[in-house]
């Protein structure tokens, strides 16, 4: 089946040419230039829909739909919001490709479009292709591995007549500094560079813990981490293998004070693990992601998926100016 073309630009785009915002334009330029769209792309067209020779409605360009995407992500919209923009935005449309005449895709559409990505499963290609093609322009240093964990917020829903509730039966909660949460927790592998490298996803109720050892597998230079991922078979195992063991020191049962060594090693490893909070301030704090948007952990987790693969194309840009 064929891709659904856009039309050429006509007489209306030129006279916009020179319209859009200028900040809000030079900041795409960089992420369009920064983003492999067509290794991206590339396990999308393998689709069948993409490959049926039949009738039917041709679908829209991957590469179109997948700069859609990332632009609610980079801008923290919802699809109602993202067929908004499109349809409001010089410098949305001409990120994407679409001339003022085209059809904008609408909020259906991108809900579509996602759902079969996760059914194909392939938001871990994707991340993976961000990863790579960061790792080809020399952006991540490889001298170690930075692992930290966030929750992430789910609702906590509202009782039904029937005695059920509205909750997502499927997120958990668990306790932090005394304060209840409810939804999921992402759990990251960071480069010393602050790329995310790879991720677990799973509910809040799961130790962070409980991924440290598949994130750090391949390691063979350097582990930093807090103290809630402090082990002694875990330490052991780092050793054995010779790596470094950076995860700050806890006391142990009975263990009034830390040794002043373990104290001092604590502040030297503190300085260096903070920059894994860096990937998950930006989450949070730039791209809004406080918040899951969907019910179930299978869509949260494509969803965090695509979230970390925005982050790492944003910082990217910050790499490339230092």
């Amino acid at each position: 089946m064929a891709i659904r073309s856009n039309e050429s630009m006509g007489f209306v785009d030129v006279m916009m040419a020179e319209l859009g915002g200028p900040r809000s334009g030079t900041l795409l330029a960089r992420l369009e230039a920064a983003t492999p769209w067509e290794k991206l792309a590339a396990p999308i067209r393998v689709l069948p829909e993409y490959n049926n020779a039949g009738a039917g409605r041709p679908p829209w360009c991957p590469v179109l739909m997948l700069k859609c995407l990332m632009l609610a992500k980079w801008n923290n919209l919802s699809d109602p919001g993202l067929e908004e923009q499109l349809q409001d935005r010089i410098s949305f449309r001409r990120f994407v490709g679409l001339s003022f005449t085209d059809k904008t895709p609408d909020e259906t559409t991108f809900v579509r479009f996602r759902d079969r990505l996760r059914e194909a499963g392939i938001h871990d290609a994707i991340f993976d292709a961000v990863v790579e093609h960061i790792e080809r322009e020399g952006l991540l240093v490889r001298e170690g591995t930075m692992v930290d964990a966030t929750i992430i917020e789910a609702p906590r829903g509202r009782p039904r007549p029937d005695g059920t509730t509205t909750r997502d039966q499927e997120a958990g909660f668990t306790k932090k500094h005394g304060a209840s949460h409810h939804g999921y927790k992402g759990h990251i592998a960071a480069d010393l560079s602050g790329i995310v490298v790879d991720y677990r996803f799973g509910t809040a109720k799961e130790h962070d813990s409980n991924h440290i050892d598949d994130l750090t597998i391949n390691e063979t230079r350097l582990v930093l981490a807090d103290s809630a991922y402090s082990d002694r078979r875990r330490r052991a195992e780092l050793r054995a293998r010779g790596v470094i063991d950076g995860i700050i020191y806890k006391r142990n049962r009975g263990q009034k004070d830390l040794h002043d060594w373990q104290e001092r090693w604590n502040r030297a490893v503190a300085r260096r693990r903070a920059r894994v909070e860096h990937p998950t301030a930006m989450l949070k704090q730039q791209l809004g992601y406080r918040r899951v948007r969907y019910r179930g952990r299978q869509r949260n987790e494509f969803d965090f998926a695509l979230t970390m693969a925005a982050c790492n194309i944003k910082k990217s840009l910050s790499l490339k100016a230092a």
